[in-house]
């Protein structure tokens, strides 16, 4: 059983196929849960005002900057971060995470989680996007500018499909 006050809600949220139950601050933010409190570190915390998309994950098969949402939010909704993005964890790397690599999008890192939790709900919607489909989905900032290589990834994940 888990204790609850006027601040905290208990929520009930699937993440990554896993039914999780936890007690939350009504203002905690569904990045923080994920992060701190469930150690799903692949969600990044870029910027903390939903403008960068370092956070971005899958919720009920939508793509969702987690830091816009309350994790009380999220009570009931399924929700997929970059480590449940594989069928199961001893699976190989999903089509994108692989067409990312073959397109040797990483730079840095650390907007790549996000940008390719984009990618993968652009693709479930869209199964052969055109370059503009793509820039529309992908509303994550990259510093490094492989904007270029992130269309090529896509296109090449859309392919393998």
């Amino acid at each position: 059983m888990i204790d609850t006050d006027e601040k905290h809600h208990v929520v009930t949220i699937e993440i990554n196929g896993v039914r999780q139950t936890a007690s939350v601050e009504a203002r905690k933010l569904l990045v923080h849960l994920l992060r701190d409190d469930l150690g799903l570190t692949g969600t990044h915390v870029g910027c903390d005002t939903s403008q960068c998309g370092a956070c971005t994950v899958d919720i009920d098969g939508k793509a969702v900057k987690s830091c816009t949402v309350l994790a009380v939010m999220a009570d009931g909704s399924r929700v997929t971060t970059i480590e449940g993005l594989s069928p199961t964890a001893t699976t190989a790397s999903h089509r994108v995470q692989k067409a990312w690599q073959a397109e040797d999008v990483p730079q840095c890192g650390y907007c790549q989680s996000g940008q390719i939790m984009a990618a993968a709900a652009l693709l479930t919607k869209t199964a052969d996007p055109s370059d503009e489909q793509i820039d529309q989905a992908m509303t994550n900032i990259c510093r490094c500018g492989t904007y270029q290589r992130i269309r090529a990834a896509v296109h090449r994940a859309a392919k393998e499909a």
